[in-house]
């Protein structure tokens, strides 16, 4: 294999010829002068003070992100102590709520099984009752299936407690439920039951209940028996009044009150303060207007207040 080049010109002639052993020559010699140029042995330059900058921003990066996770295991440690000490807490308020439920059984005479409290849970646990800085590292699974065993058991026991409240008030109520006692404690009768001359015009008119009035400052409006509030909120020529029924068919209305005391839905007890004593309403100082109806027709409440409340 061979080259050749002619070149012809106006006045040069030449021609050169190419073996192949004089093609390889030629470009090796042309590729060691390239690389004699390129250098390439020599390392490449380094820009040190922007190099050490880069690695110093890396570093403080890195000591921010282990720094925030440094404090992020450490609160979370200290949470899960807190909570394993809490639980214990309320273990010891749950058996404490066990002895309260036996004994409120024991008095309502329920203690035939039907509001057992003594059983204890077999998945209950309780932190250690120790410093949070001294207790021991938390088990997260086992602190979790804890806590939902003990909603569990606190659910079950407000179902019982709600159904004892409820089984004791009906209990307390037919006991107190019958009237009986005045609405005041300190005062005097002032307005019978009965045909009357009315305050406000003169002209005869019923009334349908007692008035009884006090000197005392802020004097009380208790409650006559033991019932149900049915109304506490103003009432045309009443004021601010409030209704208890007690069952059977008997109510009792204290009207011309300053402030309310109970709200519609309470449950109170004989001689419960339920009011302030005031004039608000159709009067003409302040006293309490009592009224006591049966079947929501009013009666004469003279027999009630003057009978024994037992």
């Amino acid at each position: 294999m061979s080259l050749s080049v002619f070149y012809r010109g106006t006045k040069v002639k030449f021609g050169l010829r190419f073996t192949r052993r004089r093609l390889v020559s030629l470009v090796g010699l042309t590729a060691l002068g390239v690389v004699a140029a390129s250098k390439p042995w020599q390392p490449a330059v380094l820009d040190v003070a922007q190099a050490r900058q880069h690695i110093s921003a890396e570093q403080l990066a890195l000591a921010a992100q282990q720094q925030v996770v440094r404090e992020l295991r450490d609160d979370t440690e200290k949470k899960l102590t807190a909570m394993t000490l809490y639980m214990g807490e309320m273990q010891a308020q749950m058996r404490r709520l066990d002895a309260l439920g036996q004994r409120l059984a024991a008095v309502a005479e329920l203690d035939n099984g039907e509001f057992d409290f003594s059983q204890p849970s077999a998945n209950a646990m309780g932190g250690p009752e120790v410093a949070i800085t001294d207790a021991p590292a938390a088990d997260v699974a086992a602190l979790m299936s804890s806590i939902d065993a003990m909603l569990a058991q606190l659910s079950d026991k407000q179902k019982q407690l709600a159904i004892l409240e409820a089984v004791m008030m009906s209990h307390t109520i037919s006991a107190e439920s019958y009237i009986a006692g005045r609405p005041i404690k300190s005062g005097w009768m002032s307005s019978q039951y009965g045909v009357r001359k009315d305050p406000f015009n003169g002209n005869p008119a019923m009334h349908k209940g007692l008035d009884f009035a006090s000197l005392e400052e802020n004097a009380g409006v208790y409650a006559t028996g033991a019932g149900v509030v049915t109304w506490s909120g103003e009432r045309f020529g009443y004021g601010k009044l409030v209704e208890v029924d007690h069952g059977g068919g008997l109510k009792t209305r204290y009207a011309h009150c300053q402030e309310l005391l109970v709200k519609e839905g309470d449950v109170v007890t004989r001689g419960q303060q339920i009011a302030v004593l005031g004039s608000s309403g159709r009067s003409t100082g302040p006293h309490v207007h009592y009224e006591v109806l049966r079947n929501n027709k009013q009666i004469d409440p003279y027999k009630y207040v003057y009978r024994e409340a037992n």
